[in-house]
């Protein structure tokens, strides 16, 4: 039958069928060991007290069905649960294997049983008992399964204490009719106990189906939000552009002399618009990440030439919050390997959020460290100082330490968030630490140059024109 004529609700019941015999399977294959405990303990006790022959029969046969079992079991794990037939293949194969394993099991007992002679049974019950229980507790993902295993032991439970009563012809008062009733009242138990375990399996087994059903809706919803941004973001972008481009060409004096009370509003939507065209930027940046659309060209970098770079780019800003952005220690031979492009994104994010919070006045100290195969970047501002505490706010998407309306200084939240997914796309990590006196010290690890260290060798290589990096030519300011 195709899945076309199939109705919801038999799909549905094909589905929760599959997914128990692959829950059944799962159990067997972890519950083997102790099995093979218990059988051992019984054939141990069999062949020492009773009969070495039924010991070394029951052994045999338990091999056999055991092997069979994991045979089984490995098939249904490998198994894509898309047909039907074979769904059912395997509960029949299932139904066979109960029917040996719970038959060797009650064979072992009855022949206890009638070398004991009419008794109480305590060991051949106990075994039997263990058995029931064992089977209530970890076979109760298919009904029928379970049912016919306990069958076969409810019949064998009652056959032990009727044979010696009919045999002898015990009278009511005798411990053998005591031993029957006790029998009764153990099967009641294990049935019990059967039911509240499956009703545990059943329930758990509704709320996977329904936590499954509520994340296939998030996931569509996720989508859907990242689709309408990045669309949003890309309409948004060409106007954008065009304004600020305008913008840009009127506060620059090309369209002639502004007044200045226009020169004013003018400028503040200068501001505004960069603000704007930054926010576009940013999230379509996230949903490509999001998406795994991020494209790196990794490369080799001299790191003094790029946190240069980075200085000389961002110090302008720092200088209209009257901030300096000063050179700390730099090695002048650390290669790193990285994508020059965003980790200038990356640098941008952290001298302007360290100018942001710093108090006018203040400096902003950029400097480097090299370990044994990475380089750290360090970026040390005297600012209000970040609290350890507030580490999941400060890598969150669109998360910021203060988010009151009345904050000092305007953002995203989405800054720090992409420039810790694009220094981990490379191999890198970002965090930050409170400084002992005022201010936080970020800090970016990332991988150096392997092979050729120096930057001495990279250029005589990069001279003779050949390259061993299998990145291209070697970069440099």
């Amino acid at each position: 039958m195709n899945d076309e004529n199939v109705s919801p609700m038999e799909m549905d019941s094909r589905r929760l069928l599959t997914q128990q015999i692959r829950d059944y399977a799962t159990v067997g294959r972890n519950m083997f060991w102790q099995r093979q405990i218990i059988y051992s303990a019984a054939v141990v006790l069999a062949a020492y007290y009773y009969d070495l022959w039924l010991a070394i029969s029951t052994v045999a046969v338990v091999a056999l069905s055991e092997i069979y079992d994991y045979i089984l079991f490995r098939q249904i794990a490998i198994w894509r649960g898309r047909s039907p037939r074979i769904a059912r293949h395997f509960l029949w194969r299932i139904y066979f294997g109960t029917i040996i394993s719970a038959a060797v099991i009650c064979i072992y007992t009855i022949g206890i049983a009638l070398e004991q002679g009419p008794t109480t049974h305590f060991m051949s019950l106990f075994f039997l008992f263990a058995a029931s229980l064992f089977a209530a507790m970890n076979n109760h993902q298919l009904l029928q399964v379970l049912v016919l295993r306990l069958t076969i032991y409810g019949v064998t439970f009652l056959f032990i204490p009727l044979y010696d009563i009919i045999r002898t012809g015990a009278p009511l008062s005798s411990e053998l009719w005591m031993q029957f009733f006790a029998v009764l009242f153990v099967i009641y138990f294990i049935v019990d106990c059967s039911r509240i375990y499956m009703k545990l399996y059943r329930t758990n087994q509704r709320q996977h189906e329904a936590l499954k059903v509520e994340h296939e809706k998030t996931k569509i919803a996720y989508q859907i939000k990242s689709e309408f941004l990045s669309t949003i973001s890309h309409e948004l972008r060409t106007p954008m552009t065009s304004i600020r481009g305008s913008l840009d060409l009127v506060c620059g004096g090309a369209m002639g002399e502004v007044p200045e009370k226009a020169d004013k509003a003018l400028r503040i939507a200068q501001r505004n618009s960069r603000h704007l065209m930054s926010l576009i930027n940013e999230i379509l940046d996230l949903q490509k990440m999001e998406a795994g659309k991020i494209s790196l060209s990794v490369e080799p970098l001299e790191l003094h030439a790029l946190l240069d770079d980075a200085i000389d780019l961002n110090a302008g800003y720092a200088e209209t919050l009257s901030v300096d952005l000063v050179k700390g220690q730099f090695d002048k031979d650390i290669v790193i390997q990285a994508d020059e492009k965003r980790m200038q994104q990356v640098m941008s994010n952290l001298l302007s959020n360290a100018a942001k919070f710093s108090k006018p006045g203040s400096k902003v100290i950029v400097s480097s460290e090299i370990f044994e195969d990475f380089a750290r970047i360090l970026v040390i501002d005297e600012g209000i100082g970040l609290s350890e505490d507030h580490r999941h706010k400060v890598f969150d998407q669109f998360s910021q330490v203060d988010s009151s309306d009345q904050r000092a200084v305007n953002g995203t939240g989405l800054g720090m968030n992409i420039s810790k997914r694009i220094i981990e796309a490379q191999g890198g990590a970002i965090d930050y630490r409170k400084n002992s006196g005022p201010g936080t010290t970020f800090f970016v690890d990332i991988p150096l140059m392997k092979g050729q260290q120096t930057v001495q060798e990279m250029r005589r290589v990069a001279k003779e024109g050949r390259s061993n990096f299998g990145y291209g030519l070697f970069k440099t300011a």
